[in-house]
C-alpha cells in the first residue's frame, strides 16, 4: 500500500509548450511569438532558468480571447 497522497481528479497537471511547440499548434514562426513578447503581446509566458514555456491554459484562453467578431481583441490591433 502506497502512503503518497492522491490529489483531486479535478486537478490535472500543468502542461506547458516551448516556442516551438506553440508556433508549431498556430503554424506561425518562432520569431512571431518572441516580437509578441518583445510587444507585450500575445498569451502569457513564463522564463524559468532562461527557458520560455506558456502554460496550455494560457494559450487556450488566449484563443479563447481571439474572436473573429471583435476587432478590438485581436493581435495586430495594437495600439
Amino acid at each position: 500500500m502506497s502512503s503518497h497522497p492522491v490529489p483531486p481528479k479535478a486537478e490535472r497537471p500543468v502542461r506547458h509548450l516551448n516556442q516551438i511547440e506553440l508556433s508549431r499548434r498556430w503554424s506561425i514562426s518562432p520569431r512571431t511569438l518572441e516580437r509578441w513578447r518583445w510587444l507585450q503581446a500575445g498569451p502569457q509566458y513564463l522564463k524559468i532558468g532562461g527557458r520560455v514555456v506558456y502554460r496550455l491554459e494560457d494559450v487556450e484562453s488566449f484563443e479563447t480571447a481571439q474572436t473573429k467578431n471583435d476587432p478590438e481583441k485581436h493581435i495586430g490591433n495594437l495600439k
